[in-house]
């Protein structure tokens, strides 16, 4: 069973002009929150592990992971608010995000909320401001301190400069977590702002030799980038007519992680063994699938059936 590790917030959207201000569609979500969604709906058993609110806003989101199929028992709910986040698109449907959230249920679970970790789990997923915001942050590290050694440990840093706009803290956990992730999977825009100047095969190489079994590069439209000690793969992007791209990096972080689980590869050293075949399979599979999100408006994720 996965466990899907950071916040859970609402995605607020204008959808127009009203008489006396702007009209605005709130919906689920928040990076981990969509990519628990999204191991959901591609058929694979998730738990959740977060701070939620008991406010209106909070009951929503647990009635989503209720209905999506993602296990709740691991997560808190506290009287603490819920975050917002203003999302922005442009010409090219591609986000940009103001979050609200000081002092938000997400952001303060403590180190008591480990005692909810369910028993059984075999991946842990982390990313997002959730791993840099305290006291959030020092939980998630106190879990993979705990587990790494036992479960398959993924991560996506997945960097929200108007969360935490000192760019030292990113870099620190990108740092920690090497030695104890499998797989690291990394948008190119975010190295670019954590290691400007740095070449994507140059940070591959690092991480590998940190100790990660499996590191992949997302690009965008230019597609994605995959590499073990032993092979480097590139796969090409999958041509769709794009409404907008919000969670198409989580889709893509589930699909991969559903197609290592599907082929018996959820451990570090079957990832670190990929063949490249496999490694472009398992690239092709992430790619069609974070097309399809990006075909629909807001973080809408396939379902297995889709793909």
């Amino acid at each position: 069973m996965f466990l899907v590790c950071g916040e859970a917030l609402m995605d607020v959207f204008a959808s127009g002009d009203t008489p006396t201000g702007v009209a605005l569609d709130a919906r689920v979500g928040g990076s981990p929150f969509n990519v628990a969604v999204g191991l959901a709906r591609l058929a694979q058993p998730v738990s959740f592990f977060s701070g939620v609110s008991r406010g209106f806003l909070g009951e929503r989101l647990m009635r989503t992971l209720a209905e999506e199929g993602v296990g709740t028992a691991s997560v808190q709910r506290s009287d603490a608010p819920i975050t917002l986040s203003l999302v922005g698109l442009d010409a090219q449907g591609v986000p940009s995000y103001s979050f609200y959230g000081e002092g938000a249920a997400d952001r303060v679970l403590g180190a008591d909320a480990l005692a909810l970790v369910p028993p059984g789990i075999t991946a842990l997923q982390l990313g997002s401001y959730a791993t840099v915001v305290e006291p959030v942050a020092s939980t998630q590290r106190a879990l993979v301190e705990r587990e790494h050694h036992r479960v398959f440990v993924a991560y996506d840093p997945n960097i929200r400069l108007n969360v935490e706009p000192d760019l030292a803290p990113w870099r620190a956990m990108v740092d920690w977590m090497q030695p104890r992730t499998r797989m690291l999977k990394v948008s190119d825009e975010d190295l670019g702002l954590l290691y400007p100047g740095r070449s994507l095969d140059d940070f591959a190489a690092g991480a590998l030799a940190a100790g990660t079994s499996l590191v992949v590069v997302t690009r965008g439209a230019k597609g994605a980038i995959g590499w073990t000690k032993s092979v480097r793969v590139e796969a090409q992007p999958v041509a769709v007519k794009v409404v907008d791209t919000v969670g198409a990096g989580d889709t893509f972080q589930a699909a991969l992680l559903t197609w290592l689980a599907e082929q018996g590869k959820l451990n570090g050293a079957a990832a670190a063994a990929l063949t490249e075949a496999e490694l472009g399979a398992a690239l092709a599979f992430a790619s069609r699938a974070a097309a399809i999100t990006c075909s629909r408006r807001g973080a809408d994720l396939p379902r297995r059936g889709e793909l």
